[in-house]
């Protein structure tokens, strides 16, 4: 059994859709960072830099093993059960660099233009403009990268199209006034959007916490 310590936004759904599609067992303990429960002592424990998600794997030999940062949660999980990871090549490590180009430009520059442009009540026009271009060139990159292959991770689906997933979903959904244009020049970011959204165990895994 796995324990995913989550709460309902992009990083915290990645886990729950990996597990959905992997089948393996795991319970949800909700991490309400809108009440800075990230900051209790027994969750620091588990993910000392106060982010979710973090997982605890009772089933490993010996003790539990606890782990925190998305990347590295979807990571073992691909090595735990052999999916949607290649286990060597260059499938495996193309796979891990969409994954870590996620983890360092694609979450963070559209986390900050939805804090600058959508939450934050004073608007900071020099600072949206910034992430608004940001945004706009990863949106670029991602669709030359599926105008070639199907997935990020490249012709399978794989942990680097579950990493980017949720984000893109929530900047289609709540960004329209900042980067609505380019998804509209973005014909291969909408098809990889249905396709990956249509799967049951993504629809799953962004429902999770939502009941």
């Amino acid at each position: 059994m796995i324990t995913l310590y989550t709460w309902k936004t992009p990083n915290g759904r990645k886990p729950a859709i990996m597990l959905e599609e992997t089948g393996l067992a795991y319970e949800v303990r909700p991490v309400n960072i809108s009440a800075d429960a990230q900051f209790d002592p027994s969750f620091l424990a588990l993910s000392p830099n106060n982010k979710i998600p973090a997982i605890v794997d009772h089933e490993g030999s010996g003790d539990a093993l606890t782990l925190f940062e998305s990347g590295a949660i979807l990571t073992y999980l691909a090595d735990k059960t052999g999916q949607l990871l290649p286990s060597s090549g260059q499938a495996r490590w193309d796979t891990l660099a969409w994954l870590h180009w996620q983890i360092g430009g694609l979450g963070p520059m559209l986390g900050q233009l939805g804090f600058f442009a959508v939450r934050s009540e004073e608007k900071a026009p020099l600072a949206i403009d910034r992430f608004t271009q940001e945004g706009e060139r990863l949106l670029g990159v991602m669709e030359r990268r599926l105008d070639q292959v199907a997935f990020l991770s490249g012709a399978e689906y794989g942990i680097a199209d579950i990493a980017a997933y949720p984000w893109v979903a929530a900047a289609r959904s709540t960004m329209g006034e900042a980067l609505g244009p380019v998804f509209a020049r973005s014909p291969a970011v909408e098809g990889w959007l249905q396709c990956v959204g249509d799967r049951p165990a993504v629809r799953k895994g962004m429902a999770v916490l939502e009941s």
